[in-house]
């Protein structure tokens, strides 16, 4: 697939200080840049950053389309890191004639870097680009599992047409569905219904307040280890610490734990996409909040570049195995813990339609399940997924 007839390349001038020497250290220095002549050679390439201004779509947060160049502009002032990692910037995406024009544009694009081994990094934009995003798994016929994070559930209404903030319908929905999971990090119950609380609840789907979360943040890293897609709004994070978005809460995530959900999202060997959506430049202050989607951005990349390899279970040596009998359950229940990075999984057998066997699902879990399990409860997480794969 040719990438060039798709994207308008940056204009890498804009990223330098005016009449003066450049740190070869700098990421704008280490980044490589579409140019308008060569299409991009994907094999080395780790990371794709792609901006898709697309905000037609939006909930009374116009002025998101120009966040890509504005976050492109804090980014590209970092360091790079100690280790090697290949970044390609391709440019902000063309637009579609119609919205669903640019659904389908991406889709593919994004597809396409998926089978090229290249993770994708989407400066949005409207959270609806998400949707684009969960086509690209299912035109390649890949079960997904998506995290958000986000104050709300942008569930909607099906009768209704999608938009920022109502497109998660459209995804559960869609036939033939290759959604597995959905998680919601950081909702505010209060900006959310009691009939979508509940909905949320019947279908399984994991939802995390934001006050418990933050109560223990270690508590995040294996929803997020779970994941194949990242979608953050910024609105997620309090409206002090992150001003540029119409519909910013006085609640929410500080700017320090937005990058370390960043930083486990990086850290996870599953996930394969990423994306920062909702920020409005019209309203930011200071280049407050370009600024911490930069750093969150620089935090995901950081982890990716310490990532462990550690969740295929290739090497059965590399892990303990736990086995805790727990009163009323339907079997025992099996941890495992890496040796190397001390992260855990969760055992959870389920029969298999299509094959007509039984399987087994290693589910992330943290060391707080494990110690639930011990106390002679079953830990919710593993209920939750046990009823979702058995249903």
């Amino acid at each position: 697939m040719e990438l060039l007839p798709f994207f308008e390349p940056i204009v890498v001038d804009n990223y330098f200080p005016q009449g003066k020497s450049i740190n070869p250290e700098l990421l704008v220095s280490r980044v490589w840049f579409v140019s308008k002549e060569q299409e991009p050679d994907l094999s080395n390439i780790d990371i794709a950053i792609l901006g898709v201004s697309e905000a037609r779509y939006s909930a009374n947060n116009e002025g998101c389309s120009a966040a890509p160049d504005e976050i492109r502009k804090e980014f590209y002032k970092l360091f790079h890191w100690k280790n090697e990692v290949s970044i390609l910037d391709l440019g902000n995406l063309i637009l579609g004639k119609t919205v669903e024009d640019t659904y389908a544009i991406l889709s593919d694009i994004l597809a396409y870097l998926f089978e090229q081994k290249v993770i994708p990094v989407i400066l949005g934009g409207s959270n609806d680009i998400a949707f684009a995003n969960y086509q690209a798994y299912a035109k390649l016929e890949k079960v997904v599992n998506i995290v958000s994070v986000d104050s709300k559930f942008d569930l909607g209404d099906e009768k209704d047409p999608i938009s920022s903030e109502g497109y998660l319908s459209k995804i559960v929905l869609q036939q033939p569905n290759y959604l597995l999971n959905y998680s919601n990090v950081g909702f505010q119950t209060y900006l959310n219904s009691q009939a979508e609380i509940e909905l949320m609840k019947q279908l399984f789907f994991e939802t995390y307040r934001v006050g418990g979360l933050r109560q223990d943040m270690d508590e995040i890293e294996p929803i997020v280890r779970n994941a194949e897609m990242l979608m953050l709004d910024i609105s997620a994070a309090r409206q002090s610490d992150a001003p540029g978005n119409a519909n910013a809460s006085a609640n929410g995530f500080y700017g320090e734990e937005i990058c370390q959900i960043a930083l486990f999202a990086g850290l996870s060997d599953k996930l394969s996409s990423f994306g920062i959506y909702e920020y409005n430049p019209l309203l930011d202050y200071n280049t407050q909040t370009s600024q911490l989607i930069a750093h969150t951005l620089w935090y995901f990349i950081e982890g990716f570049v310490h990532r462990q390899n550690d969740m295929l279970f290739k090497e059965q040596d590399q892990y303990l195995r736990h086995v805790v009998t727990v009163t009323n359950a339907l079997s025992e229940l099996v941890f495992y813990q890496s040796k190397k990075t001390g992260r855990w999984w969760i055992e959870i057998p389920f029969f298999h339609i299509k094959t007509q066997q039984d399987k087994k699902y290693f589910l992330p879990c943290s060391k707080n399940d494990f110690e639930t399990a011990r106390k002679d409860v079953v830990p919710e997480r593993w209920w939750r997924t046990y009823h979702k794969l058995n249903r």
